[in-house]
C-alpha cells in the first residue's frame, strides 16, 4: 500500500462528521511534527483549527483543506461501511474519500517528501486544515485568517485542495467561485377546511406563483468570469398532515449562487418584488444568510505554477473555472492572496459510495511537490 494511500485510509476511518475532527488533525500534526513544523492548533466553536508552518521567511505558500465530511445518509445505502475504507479494484470508496481526505493525504504526503529533500527549502511552507468546512463555516479558515491579520501574517500563495477535476485529474482548476445566499420565506395565513376554499386563502396557492417565477426566471447569462446566476428551491414545508386542512403556515428555503452581475442586496430586492402580490391576508417574512460573495483571484505565479505541473504531470491543460459550490478560498482570496483549488474529480463527493481513484492519491501528490519545488526550491 503507497504512503498516500495509507495515510487517506486513516483519515477515512475516523468519523469526522461536521464539524468533528476526531483525530484527524491530531494525526497529522504529529506528522509535521516530526518534520520540524511549528504545529498550533486554534480550536473555535468546537472546531478543531490546525495550523503549521516550516520556515518563517517570505514567501509563505501554504497548503489548506479540510478534515470534516458531510453526513453519510442512510448505512443501508452504502454497498460498504462509510468509514472503513476499502479498496475495490481501482477505486477506494469511503466518506470523505473524494471530498477531501484524498487531498488533504496528497498533500501531507507531498509536503513531507519536500521538506524532508529541502529541509533549508527558501521562504515558508504552510498548512490550514478545519473541521468546519461542510458546516456553516464560521469558526474554522474564517477565524484562522483573522488570527493570521491579527499576527500580520501575510499568504502569499494558497493552494486549497478541494475536488476540482471534472472528468481526469487536473483538468479544472478553480480560481473563484459564485457567491451563496440563502433564503428562508415562511408565509402565515390560517388553516380552514378544504371544502371551503372561499372562506381561507391558502398559503401554498398563494406562494405557487410567485415562487414559479423566481423559479422560471433568468437571472443573467454570466460574464467572462462567472456562470449564470441561479435560484434552487432546497426544502419545502406545510400542512397539518390531514387531507381536508388547508395549511395555514408554509416554509420554503431557497438558495441563489450568484455572479458579480448580482449583489445580494439586488437578488433580494427582486424576490421582494415577487412576493408583493401575495394575498394581504398572508403575512411573509424572509430570513437571509450569506455565505460567502462571488470572488476571484488574482493570477500570477502560482497559477502559472500550477497550470506548467499539470500539464507536466498529467498532460492536461486545465479549465480556469470559478464554477461549483462555495469553498473555504472564499475566506482567503479576499486577502489579497493569489489562491488555486486543485483536488481530485469531483463526480462522487457528497453521494453514497463516495470514491477516489486509487492511482490519483500519487499522481496528485507529485502534482503538488512539483508546485511547492517550483515556488520555493
Amino acid at each position: 500500500m503507497s504512503e498516500v494511500l495509507e495515510l487517506c485510509c486513516e483519515l477515512i476511518r475516523r468519523e469526522s462528521i461536521t464539524p468533528e475532527d476526531d483525530g484527524c488533525q491530531d494525526l497529522i500534526a504529529k506528522r509535521l511534527v516530526a518534520l520540524g513544523f511549528n504545529v498550533e492548533s486554534f480550536p473555535a466553536g468546537g472546531v478543531s483549527n490546525l495550523w503549521a508552518t516550516h520556515g518563517n521567511a517570505e514567501p509563505l505558500l501554504v497548503f489548506a483543506g479540510h478534515t470534516d465530511v458531510v453526513p453519510v445518509g442512510s448505512l443501508d445505502r452504502w454497498t460498504n461501511p462509510p468509514f472503513e475504507p476499502t479498496v475495490d479494484g481501482k477505486l477506494l470508496y469511503g466518506r470523505g474519500a473524494c471530498d477531501m481526505k484524498s487531498g488533504v493525504a496528497s498533500m501531507v504526503v507531498a509536503i513531507e517528501r519536500f521538506v524532508q529533500q529541502n529541509p533549508q527549502h527558501r521562504g515558508s511552507l504552510g498548512v490550514l486544515f478545519t473541521s468546519d468546512e461542510e458546516g456553516i463555516a464560521t469558526h474554522g479558515t474564517k477565524h484562522v485568517m483573522q488570527v493570521l491579520k491579527q499576527r500580520k501574517i501575510d499568504i502569499d500563495w494558497c493552494v486549497v485542495g478541494e475536488p476540482s477535476s471534472s472528468k481526469t485529474l487536473g483538468d479544472t482548476i478553480r480560481v473563484g467561485r459564485r457567491g451563496s445566499l440563502t433564503g428562508t420565506l415562511s408565509a402565515k395565513g390560517t388553516i380552514g377546511h378544504v371544502a371551503y376554499p372561499e372562506l381561507t386563502p391558502n398559503v401554498v396557492h398563494e406562494l405557487v406563483a410567485p415562487l414559479e417565477i423566481l423559479a422560471k426566471k433568468e437571472w443573467d447569462q454570466g460574464n467572462e468570469h462567472f456562470q449564470p446566476t441561479t435560484f434552487q428551491i432546497s426544502n419545502i414545508h406545510a400542512g397539518t398532515g390531514a387531507d381536508n386542512v388547508i395549511p395555514g403556515e408554509l416554509e420554503v428555503q431557497f438558495n441563489f449562487r450568484f455572479n458579480t452581475e448580482h449583489s445580494p442586496e439586488s437578488l433580494q430586492r427582486t424576490v421582494d418584488d415577487a412576493l408583493s402580490a401575495v394575498n394581504p391576508k398572508i403575512h411573509t417574512e424572509i430570513t437571509w444568510w450569506q455565505s460567502g460573495l462571488p470572488f476571484l483571484s488574482r493570477q500570477g505565479i502560482l497559477t502559472q505554477t500550477t497550470i506548467d505541473v499539470l500539464q507536466d504531470v498529467t498532460g492536461c491543460s486545465p479549465a480556469q473555472s470559478t464554477g461549483g459550490g462555495t469553498s473555504d478560498a472564499r475566506f482567503i482570496v479576499p486577502t489579497g492572496t493569489e489562491t488555486v483549488e486543485l483536488g481530485h474529480l469531483n463526480v462522487t463527493a457528497h453521494k453514497y459510495d463516495e470514491h477516489v481513484l486509487v492511482e490519483d492519491l500519487e499522481v496528485l501528490a507529485q502534482v503538488y511537490e512539483r508546485i511547492i519545488g517550483r515556488l520555493l526550491r
